[in-house]
């Protein structure tokens, strides 16, 4: 696992940069976990490389502001219910071959205009976001723009510190386990009134589907059983990155950042 979240000094930061211009996509051979089928739920071990973990931290780094919600008249502001910080992530040849990862993963139909661009995510001690779901209510965020709802969602967990207490991904809708062997990745001492909280754990992702219905897109709804939060840090620092596809094509304009 990987340390720290102390700040990078100017040379990593610069040795960083200049090898990420000559990367090459790795061949991944992670293994997953299917943890459920309906609504589709699935936990892949080790989806970042542990280059990748130190690339997107440094990149990162000092660009954070306070993460935002959108309310139903489709407007950006602060609130109570998410007291993290959030940048999106520039594309770059790392950034580039992570989204290819998630493409690939999602099947081959997908093309990479329908990515939101990467958002990484800061939790320090204390901060969270409240239960939510990814997919939207408000016709004004699910416009032809923006490419229609959020057709799927991966948590990456970047980087945790060692010393790290809370900060999981909690589903409270969801039912526990029953097999022990979930419990390396899932917080099998919460009550089963409390669902699934998936650990914070270096370089994992937990990916899931947010919206159900037809292939073609007709008569989709969101499901609401995949309301998740981001539980309080009680302990250490959490990095992680969201990877939204939406179900069609995005405006150019909502892709700067990422082409």
């Amino acid at each position: 696992m990987v340390q720290s979240f102390l700040p990078l000094p100017l040379w990593a930061l610069l040795v960083t940069a200049a090898s990420a211009k000559n990367y090459t996509c790795p061949n991944h051979l992670y293994s997953v976990q299917i943890f459920s089928e309906d609504p589709l739920i699935i936990y892949i071990p080790g989806f970042l490389t542990e280059y990748e973990s130190h690339h997107l931290e440094s990149v990162s780094a000092g660009r954070f502001t306070s993460s935002q919600i959108a309310d139903q008249s489709g407007q950006q502001h602060l609130a109570s219910t998410r007291t993290s910080r959030s940048t999106s992530l520039h594309s770059d040849e790392v950034s580039r071959c992570i989204e290819e990862r998630a493409l690939q993963f999602q099947g081959y139909d997908i093309p990479r205009t329908h990515l939101e661009p990467l958002q990484a995510v800061q939790y320090s001690l204390g901060e969270k976001y409240a239960p939510h779901t990814d997919w939207f209510t408000s016709p004004l965020q699910t416009s032809s723009e923006y490419g229609g709802n959020r057709l799927s969602s991966f948590f990456v967990y970047i980087n945790t510190s060692d010393d790290i207490v809370g900060g999981g991904t909690q589903f409270p809708l969801l039912d526990a386990p029953n097999d022990e062997r979930w419990c390396k990745f899932v917080n099998c001492d919460a009550g089963w009134e409390d669902g699934v909280t998936f650990r914070p754990i270096s370089r994992n992702a937990v990916y899931w589907r947010n919206l159900r219905g037809g292939k073609s897109g007709k008569g989709r709804i969101g499901d609401r059983r995949t309301l998740h939060s981001g539980q309080p840090v009680q302990r250490g620092k959490k990095l992680g990155m969201n990877i939204w596809t939406r179900e069609a094509e995005l405006d150019g304009i909502y892709r700067s950042e990422a082409v």
